[in-house]
């Protein structure tokens, strides 16, 4: 394969937006160069690739492509086996509902502040953690897995009977979290049972193996069995 055939991925470990992004692709079986970029450092060509200055960036088709979502549904639709979007309109709403509900308002209450306080101002030497920001963060955690638990209780995924992109990327933000074992398993059972379920599939393997220095997994991350 050529350097211009080369599908390749811009991204960083423990964003869950590219690791939706990495699910989807290993989900289709589509060979992917995983490119690192420490966007915060000196050099980086985040700006070129994205004018959103935001990750991931895929490079597919001869084109640079942006936003985790419209990157995941261009893949569905480019790459339709297996499909991640119903085939019914209103299905289809729900699946987009809950990808927004895990990318806005998780991300915003759970993953940001706390990946923030807890990772980032390690890896860029940004200070120290704000123990507030934290404990919020937790806190909103237990509530949202009371949400997909009532979810859950009416359903085999997040979002009805099968596994869709609204199953990834709520187990994007989750296993960033769990990486720094900031997710208290033992508050819901639905909840564990199911990301045990995501977890075992082939498509989560490269997040397992995931390791940003200086940063160490928690000792169950990659335990499928947890």
């Amino acid at each position: 394969m050529n350097s211009q055939s080369t599908i390749r991925l811009y991204h960083i470990a423990l964003s869950p937006f590219c690791r939706k992004v990495r699910l989807v692709l290993a989900e289709k079986r589509i060979e992917v160069e995983l490119v690192e970029d420490r966007y915060w450092e000196p050099g980086s060509e985040i700006w070129r690739r994205n004018p959103a200055g935001k990750l991931p960036v895929l490079r597919m088709d001869g084109r640079l492509l942006a936003e985790s979502q419209a990157i995941c549904e261009y893949l569905d639709e480019s790459v339709p086996t297996p499909a991640l979007m119903p085939h019914a309109a209103i299905d289809r709403y729900e699946v987009r509902r809950l990808c927004s509900w895990f990318d806005d308002k998780f991300n915003a209450e759970c993953t940001r502040p706390v990946m923030n306080e807890r990772v980032w101002k390690k890896v860029m030497r940004a200070g120290y953690p704000d123990s507030r920001t934290v404990k919020a963060g937790l806190s909103a955690i237990r509530y949202h897995m009371d949400y997909m638990k009532s979810l859950l209780e009416h359903r085999r995924w997040l979002a009805g009977d099968v596994m869709t992109l609204a199953d990834f990327t709520a187990a994007a933000h989750i296993s960033c979290l769990d990486y720094i074992s900031d997710v208290d398993w033992t508050h819901s059972t639905e909840v564990q049972e199911w990301y045990a379920k995501i977890k075992s599939r082939p498509a989560f393997r490269s997040l397992l193996a995931d390791h940003l220095p200086g940063v160490h997994p928690a000792p169950h991350y990659a335990l499928l069995d947890f």
